[in-house]
């Protein structure tokens, strides 16, 4: 009767053990170009040394320039399916436990193939600040810096890049140094 009760005892230690499996996360990820659909790009799950994570596999909420996606992974890559008609801005944001992850890349788009260029938010914050700066040391500069400022805004309103995207960059690198 002991040696059932300890039996008994054991399978449930054990069974406990795998009840409480660490969830899987992402918390690093790419754009790449998906291979399988012209015009389409796929995200990618990866470490913080950019290797696909291939334990990642199901559904995970995406906010893509500004609109809430679910996207399906299987073995760490997920694809966006929606068409890419013209070079854009893709601005993707997820949300988990362990904080939000978002990057911001310029998708370039020749001919039949996509090339996505990641867009660090140190950039944007210092093409802006180096404008103002060269304008405040040149006072003759300040006209142009303006010109190329409004250029600058016009060029990121067309090609996807919304104020709020832009922002939100910045403030999210700005809170990943201090994790």
């Amino acid at each position: 009767m002991m040696k059932k009760i300890f039996l008994v005892f054991c399978l449930f230690a054990v069974s406990a053990g795998l009840v409480f499996a660490k969830p899987i996360t992402i918390n690093h990820f790419v754009v790449k170009e998906n291979p399988f659909a012209k015009g389409e790009v796929a995200i990618v799950a990866t470490d913080s040394l950019g290797n696909i994570q291939e334990n990642v596999n199901g559904t995970f909420n995406f906010t893509i320039n500004g609109f809430a996606d679910t996207m399906h992974f299987d073995k760490g890559t997920a694809f966006y399916r929606h068409k890419i008609d013209h070079s854009m801005f893709l601005f993707a944001r997820h949300e988990n436990d362990s904080g939000t992850h978002s990057i911001l890349y310029y998708i370039y788009k020749s001919d039949d193939t996509l090339s996505p260029y990641h867009i660090s938010w140190v950039l944007l914050l210092a093409i802006p600040c180096g404008l103002f700066l060269l304008a405040y040391m040149f006072k003759r500069f300040i006209i142009i810096a303006v010109f190329i400022l409004v250029l600058l805004m016009v060029f990121n309103y067309h090609s996807g890049l919304s104020l709020s995207a832009f922002l939100q960059s910045i403030l999210d690198g700005l809170k990943g140094i201090f994790r």
